[in-house]
């Protein structure tokens, strides 16, 4: 609703003061910033696993809809809390196998295994064609693990993985061979731990490998290269499951951006208190692959 946001804008303008990059008044001297979204397909087994989760747990969440239906009221909020929970186990298993399937089922995968794998892999070495040195973010310490596997693998490259389980003194040994060693082409990053307070402005493409679905979060993570220092212009790939529920909700977001850039989210939660129905529409296949009514 433009009215209410605008109200909502009077109301905060008094005591908040948003300073934006792209204001050339504040920052004259910042490159600027491209951002893609880059679609990637699933494979037949990566379509086939989706299917199935998807079906798993959506019964299990009808059998919890329908138990709140008949339970008593006192007893209905744990059971809406089993109900929430339910849906963000399958949000998280649903991007695993878009990351990866290996991911998902805990399995080892010496080469990708997925749409997004091999599509990382082409684009780091474009970026490091055009001499760009790339930042690529990942949620999940077990996926960051899989990447460094799979790029070692390609290009006999090394590269590290900056994540919450390194000591201070470690991290900051990344931090200085990456912005200081020209040889280093890219490194990898959990988004809670490197998605604040780096300067790793020797990096001129980023790379985001899943998303959380909150853009505050997203433009902090992408801002450790897009910052003060910076001398290139940066390129940003999103990369996006066609035909899933991460090219749904990335359209919902897409047009509730106006106002999710005045409010800060918590990642993908509020899926949690969707209708059985409306989640099952956001989540199905769709397009080549899979069916929308599954």
């Amino acid at each position: 609703d433009p009215q209410s946001s605008e109200a909502f804008r009077r109301l905060t303008a008094p005591f908040m003061l948003r300073r934006l990059k792209s204001d050339k008044s504040i920052i004259a001297d910042l490159p600027g910033k491209i951002s893609t979204d880059l679609f990637t397909t699933l494979t037949p087994e990566q379509a086939a696993l989706y299917q199935k989760t998807l079906q798993t747990i959506l019964q299990r969440i009808r059998t919890l809809d329908e138990k709140i239906r008949d339970s008593a009221p006192e007893a209905r909020g744990d059971l809406r809390a089993s109900r929430s929970g339910a849906v963000l186990q399958l949000i998280t298993s649903l991007k695993q196998i878009c990351n990866s399937p290996s991911q998902y089922l805990g399995t080892d995968a010496p080469v990708p295994d997925s749409g997004k794998g091999a599509a990382l892999l082409e684009t780091l070495e474009r970026c490091r064609e055009a001499g760009r040195r790339t930042l690529i973010f990942t949620q999940y310490r077990e996926m960051g693990e899989r990447l460094q596997r799979w790029i070692r693998a390609a290009a006999g490259e090394s590269i590290d993985f900056l994540h919450g389980g390194l000591s201070a003194a470690r991290r900051q040994e990344m931090i200085d061979r990456f912005q200081g060693d020209r040889s280093v082409h890219a490194m990898i990053l959990s988004l809670k731990a490197g998605g604040t307070g780096l300067n790793l402005t020797a990096a001129s493409a980023v790379i985001h490998y899943d998303l959380w679905w909150n853009p505050a979060v997203e433009a902090q993570a992408t801002d450790r290269a897009y910052r003060i220092g910076q001398r290139r212009d940066v390129v940003v790939y999103r990369f996006i499951t066609a035909g899933t529920f991460e090219e749904r909700i990335n359209e919902m977001l897409e047009k509730k951006r106006t106002l999710a850039s005045l409010t800060v989210a918590a990642g993908e939660a509020w899926i949690g208190d969707l209708p059985t129905r409306e989640l099952e529409k956001l989540l199905s296949l769709s397009g080549p692959g899979g069916s929308a009514s599954c």
